[in-house]
């Protein structure tokens, strides 16, 4: 290829130098023939030379590939030694596993059956009565349940004598010195007597076991079954009367532990104290209200019964009277509107103190609605202060946002209803003001129309 560019540009040049004589343009390519005999040959030494280093770099490469190659053989005959062994060893670990387990047999399972008996035992002994009176055992159970090797003869025997012995103690009744926590939060020893498994009681009343605390407590109050606790301590006899909670005092506490109506009210906060207060205060206006228009609709029965002598005393009667002071003869309309006026002037004696009971009926369910929200907001400052781990921090707000709900409709309901029924009482009045007055309109009317 570099000749024949090399060729090309000389032609190229005597194509184009036209003021170049032939006789240069001879020696010219007698030079350039010599100078491409000359390139040809260092082109062919150098095509050797390279072909030389090319033989020697296969030779080379080829004494690796077979160094590699008797590696490789090596390395395979290793990894089979290696694969054989490890065969061999997995199928001596297997046979000494089976040796293993023949050899155990069934005590591998009785070591099961002491872990797991050891472990519920000391579970069921912790939270038992009876751990007040005997919190150390003979067998060391914790250790039993953890253990990691086949157990003694003797450890054995004392896991069977501490089951026996909570079986004995299980359905006596004993008496002894043990730590009481008083409601003041004080410790002291005091003497006890265990009801079996279910309750223990003293002097005060029942008590009862605190499994995080491991002691016996004192509660808030005592059942009204207290009574016979007494009588039984003083008991000389062999048979004495005395009640127990079968539910090993689960159900005590949740008696006790009830809050009772002075504690839900408390529970509702200033939020609930207003709505009571509301709630009250409303029923005696309505009770009032009550009583003051039983007492007119008598003396108007009465004045309807007696309708030629008003009297001043009932609203009936002062309309009557408005009638009779009237000057005659007057037109319809002037008769109409001074009879009108006068049963209006009656009006708000009759319908007062409704507009306040209404009132207070429709505010009650909007404060329990109020309370509501402040008991939430009580509540998610709980959750943001101490997270939800513990749900008795949030009993509070929840307790509240709750009770002051139904301390609301509480209040509402019989509000609306006393409001019914004074609205009802006063206006069975006024259509009887309204019912007289207009008889007493057709009636002057008639007597004009007489006159006539």
């Amino acid at each position: 290829m570099k000749k024949l560019i090399l060729t090309s540009v000389i032609t190229l040049t005597a194509l184009f130098n036209p003021l170049t004589s032939q006789a240069e343009g001879a020696a010219n390519l007698q030079d350039l023939l010599k100078q491409v005999g000359q390139y040809e040959t260092q082109e062919s030494a150098a095509d050797r030379e390279r072909e030389k280093r090319f033989g020697r770099s296969l030779r080379e490469q080829k004494a690796l590939l077979g160094e590699m190659r008797d590696e490789l053989k090596r390395e395979q005959e290793k990894a089979a030694r290696l694969k054989s062994a490890f065969d061999n060893n997995e199928q001596a670990l297997t046979d000494k596993e089976e040796e293993l387990r023949l050899r155990v047999g069934n005590l591998g399972e009785m070591f099961g059956v002491v872990r797991q008996v050891a472990t519920d035992l000391d579970t069921t002994l912790q939270d038992s009565l009876t751990f007040t009176e005997k919190s150390e055992r003979a067998a060391d159970l914790h250790k039993l349940g953890e253990a990691k090797e086949l157990p003694t003869i003797a450890e054995l025997e004392k896991l069977w004598y501490t089951l026996q012995e909570e079986m004995t103690i299980n359905g006596d009744i004993r008496s002894y010195q043990a730590d009481v926590i008083a409601q003041n939060g004080e410790t002291v020893s005091e003497p006890v007597t265990r009801l079996g498994v279910f309750n223990a009681i003293n002097e005060k009343g029942y008590l009862v076991f605190d499994p995080e605390l491991k002691s016996l407590r004192e509660l808030g109050g005592q059942p009204a079954q207290a009574g016979y606790i007494a009588d039984y301590l003083n008991s000389n006899s062999d048979v004495a009367p005395v009640a127990i909670d079968p539910s090993r005092g689960a159900l005590l506490n949740m008696s006790l532990e009830s809050p009772g109506l002075m504690e839900r009210i408390q529970q509702g906060a200033l939020v609930g104290y207003i709505i009571i207060t509301i709630g009250v205060v409303g029923l005696l206006l309505a009770a009032w209200r009550l009583i003051v228009l039983f007492g007119i609709s008598a003396k108007v029965k009465k004045q309807q019964q007696s309708a030629d002598a008003p009297s001043e005393d009932n609203p009936l009667g002062r309309v009557l009277n408005t009638y009779r002071s009237l000057p005659t003869p007057l037109d319809v309309d002037a008769l109409e509107a001074k009879m009108d006026e006068a049963v209006l002037r009656e009006l708000p004696a009759l319908e007062r103190g409704q507009t306040i009971i209404k009132l207070f009926a429709a505010i009650a369910p909007l404060l329990g609605l109020l309370g509501t929200v402040t008991g939430m907001i009580a509540t998610f400052q709980a959750i943001t202060n101490f997270g939800t781990g513990d749900p008795k921090l949030m009993a509070a707000g929840i307790s509240q946002a709750l009770i002051t709900t139904v301390l609301g409709l509480i209040a509402a309901i019989p509000l609306l209803l006393a409001h019914n029924w004074v609205a009802s009482r006063s206006k069975a009045l006024i259509h009887i003001l309204d019912e007289q007055s207009a008889g007493l309109m057709a009636e002057a009317l008639e007597k004009q129309a007489k006159g006539n």
